[in-house]
């Protein structure tokens, strides 16, 4: 295998040719001291975020990828989840050194030179990785794979988010604020990341999630009991910024005449605790309005306002066509 070496000189060596020597399998690459803060290096750190996201995508584990650049799997996620999304949202804003700055600020485990003097041969070990590719027949349903490793893989960041909280939302069945309990920790085994949550009516269900990019998490449980399947997904964004105290997003699932429904949630963290007892003790409440404390009516005002949710229901048709659904808008109006 060829290994890339590349070689800073002293400040004032002049280098009139870049050359190149192979010795012993090795790519000696000399280069000089203002190439590593030129305006292709700062480039190229949003090179190296896309490609991470490409291998992530595609099934790579975070721990694989730390080890082919030889950087510790802590500051490689810290990378990748803060800074660099970080550092590509302020270009918007900023000038390139700048907005590394403030990305750095972020965390407190990147260093900018180590950074900036490694990104041309991070971002040329990332380019020669390329996930494994199998047939659908060895494979089987890759969604149902996809979900199985993306759950597994989650493991290794669910520390960010692990505790308990509680949600706020509106109720489907009065104008209410919903108050339920959550549970997000690595499960006994570490295989994935489990779920737990305590509904209004004090039932308990459980389930999974999976962490994306570092950007996006989906919570997923079967709301009824078996044999009956009513699955929940929470659409969460992730804060570029580590141990967030609050999430927020979109809540699906059904309605109890089983109509789709969407309305945003609030997750907001009451401790790092895992402890699945002490979670058991917590209680799920609707809060009618006209009992809202302060606290409370931020979450009401932010969750339960109109076009905060999107409700459907079933219209007694003998088909359904483009006429009855201007009968549906019309019968959610009433």
């Amino acid at each position: 295998m060829n290994h890339i070496v590349y070689i800073r000189f002293p400040a004032g060596c002049n280098i009139n040719v870049i050359f190149m020597q192979h010795i012993h399998n090795t790519l000696v690459i000399p280069l000089q001291r203002n190439q590593f803060y030129s305006p292709q290096i700062m480039n190229e750190l949003t090179e190296i975020y896309k490609r991470i996201e490409y291998l992530r995508n595609n099934g790579v584990k975070m721990k694989e990828i730390a080890d082919r650049v030889d950087m510790a799997p802590s500051v490689l996620s810290a990378l990748y989840s803060s800074v660099l999304p970080a550092y590509i949202d302020l270009l918007k804003t900023r000038t390139p050194d700048d907005a590394l700055d403030e990305a750095l600020a972020l965390v407190n485990n990147v260093s900018k030179k180590r950074l900036l003097n490694n990104v041309g041969a991070m971002k040329l070990l990332l380019l020669e990785m390329e996930p494994e590719q199998q047939s659908e027949a060895e494979s089987g349903n890759p969604l149902v794979k996809l979900l199985g490793k993306e759950m597994k893989d989650s493991v290794q960041d669910v520390f960010n988010y692990s505790g308990l909280y509680l949600s706020y939302s509106l109720s489907s069945s009065t104008d209410s604020l919903k108050i339920e309990p959550y549970l997000i920790n690595a499960s006994e085994n570490s295989e994935y990341v489990k779920v737990g949550m305590i509904n209004a009516y004090k039932s308990v269900h459980w389930g999974g999630g999976i962490i994306s990019n570092h950007q996006n998490s989906y919570l997923m449980f079967n709301e009824r009991d078996l044999p009956q399947f009513a699955l929940v997904t929470i659409y969460l964004q992730l804060p570029h910024y580590e141990y967030p105290a609050m999430l927020k997003g979109l809540y699906l699932c059904l309605d109890y005449n089983h109509n789709p429904i969407a309305r945003r949630i609030v997750l907001v963290k009451q401790s790092d605790s895992t402890d699945v007892n002490e979670f058991l003790t917590m209680e799920g409440r609707l809060v009618p309005k006209a009992e809202l404390t302060p606290e409370l009516e931020v979450y009401y005002n932010y969750t339960c306002q109109e076009g905060d949710y999107i409700k459907t229901c079933t219209v007694p048709s003998p088909k359904l066509d483009a006429t009855d659904l201007e009968r549906e808008k019309k019968m959610l109006m009433i």
